[in-house]
């Protein structure tokens, strides 16, 4: 883990990479993009900070695989909990989902993120 204090910027100035967190089957659309970019990758990933981007999809997800905070930067996302009403967060909007939740995830329109992922 890195010490010290990082600024994470909406745009990197490294840029932003290819990723692959979410299935090809979920995009909702021909647009298929996402993008990632570390701003910490420690403890061999169990702790991950970020920024990243991706197309509108839908996922149906059993078991929240970690814990993760996010804000949302720019976009749309709607998450339902199992036996709960949906929650649309937009920009400038923080949220937090337990590892191991059940729910519903879906990118209404192209979401842009920060996060923090502890697993």
């Amino acid at each position: 883990m890195t010490n010290g204090v990082s600024r994470f910027e909406v745009n990197p100035a490294a840029g932003m990479t290819p990723s692959t967190f979410t299935p090809m089957g979920a995009f909702k659309t021909e647009d298929k993009t996402e993008i990632n970019h570390f701003y910490l990758n420690a403890d061999n990933e169990t702790k991950l900070a970020g920024v990243w981007e991706c197309a509108p999809c839908r996922e149906e997800i059993a078991a929240y695989p970690v814990n993760e905070m996010m804000t949302v930067v720019s976009g749309s996302v709607t998450v339902t909990e199992k036996g709960r009403e949906p929650e649309t967060f937009t920009a400038g909007d923080s949220f937090f989902i337990a590892k191991g939740t059940e729910c519903v995830w879906e990118i209404t329109e192209t979401l842009r993120k920060f996060y923090f992922i502890a697993a």
